[in-house]
């Protein structure tokens, strides 16, 4: 399997999530570790995409739980936009679109990249009832199709205690915006 850690890797990265798990149970309140990680367990590329979370500082941790599907769901926990997924436009067309001082790539194409999905406004604003997030930094979320064919993209940041969506061209990239991802598993 292309997408699958070494057995090491797996053991470490499942002592990372247990770690931040028991540390901020305020999360995740009604949930247990022991069966979050045999879920973990017994799908090999989620922990792969966990790891890529992980790698790029996102800090994934689980946010709660979907009953009908049975799929524990993680964000991406750091306090600011994941430091190794910043100065990237929103998708593939607008960093197509770019003819000078092209970004290295796209928050879409990387989120892709690691089997993950850009957070939507909505689990961005439940992601901000765990915590204060982006307080420094911006994120690029989900944006409706009828505003990227105009060429625009959102993100969200949290400043004064509320959450703000704000627009841009999707082709614009700076240097304190990244993005947030979600998994399911």
């Amino acid at each position: 399997m292309k997408n699958k850690l070494s057995e090491s890797a797996t053991e470490e990265l499942l002592k990372v999530l247990k770690k931040r798990f028991e540390d901020n149970m305020n999360r995740h309140q009604d949930l247990v570790w022991d069966k979050i990680q045999l879920k973990l367990e017994a799908n090999p590329e989620k922990l792969w995409s966990l790891d890529e979370m992980e790698r790029t500082e996102g800090e994934p941790d689980v946010v709660g739980y979907d009953k009908k599907t049975d799929e524990y769901i993680f964000y991406d926990c750091s306090a600011e936009s994941p430091k190794s997924r910043r100065s990237l436009c929103y998708d593939h067309e607008a960093l197509e679109k770019r003819k000078e001082n092209k970004p290295n790539d796209s928050a879409l194409n990387m989120a892709e990249n690691m089997g993950i999905e850009l957070l939507t406004e909505e689990q961005y604003r439940e992601l901000q009832k765990l915590g204060k997030f982006d307080t420094k930094t911006s994120s690029w979320i989900v944006t409706p199709s009828n505003v990227r064919k105009l060429g625009g993209a959102l993100f969200s940041d949290f400043r004064y205690d509320t959450v703000f969506v704000y627009h841009n061209g999707a082709e614009s990239y700076y240097a304190a915006r990244g993005f947030r991802g979600s998994l399911r598993v």
